[in-house]
């Protein structure tokens, strides 16, 4: 299993078997950071307009590139994630992809979050550098088990008794604050006296 620079474990493998798709791809399949970016890298961004902008990874039918698919063979100019210079993945969805417990934050509090973005940033054996950002969210108790113990991420897992009585009392708090009361009410009659 994959280490974090301190030596404890990040809970994968391989990072891109958790990666849904990169944050420049459009819903189309074309390349938002070659449309978008494409200063920042000219050859990779005249190339992917050679191209229609297409994403080297997704198929025409949206399907990704992979092991055992005819478009990822040497000869075609197919691709997977860890192949482009530009691949970034952020996790949108705010749930735990471990237990799927999901966030509950207040307005103007300054309570801890439920959930933590666990980076999966690994150095390519070639490169010997941090080649990608990955991130995906993991509830504190999920992200403490991947951190200091043998629990992965791809564990079939439920949320921990604490976390969902934090949740629970978050919604709690929020349903209160989401209730109508009157001004006599909340100030007392005598408010108007």
């Amino acid at each position: 299993m994959e280490k974090t620079p301190q030596g404890t474990s990040v809970g994968v493998d391989d990072p891109y078997e958790v990666v849904e798709r990169c944050d420049h791809l459009t819903d189309d399949g074309r390349c938002r950071y070659a449309a978008e970016h494409g200063h920042h890298d000219p050859e990779f961004a005249r190339k992917r307009r050679a191209d229609d902008l297409r994403c080297p990874v997704v198929a025409p039918d949206g399907e990704t590139g992979g092991a055992g698919d005819e478009r990822s063979d040497p000869g075609t100019d197919a691709w997977d994630w860890q192949d482009c210079p530009h691949f970034r993945a952020r996790q949108r969805s705010r749930e735990c992809v471990r237990c799927g417990l999901e966030e509950r934050r207040l307005a103007h509090d300054d309570e801890r979050p439920l959930l933590e973005e666990h980076h999966l940033e690994y150095r390519d054996d070639d490169r010997k550098e941090l080649s990608h950002e990955i991130t995906i969210y993991l509830c504190r108790w999920c992200h403490a088990k991947i951190h200091d113990s043998w629990a992965r991420v791809d564990d079939d897992a439920n949320p921990d008794p604490e976390a969902l009585a934090e949740r629970e009392a978050r919604r709690g708090r929020e349903l209160e604050e989401a209730g109508f009361e009157s001004a006599a009410e909340r100030y007392g009659d005598d408010a108007h006296e």
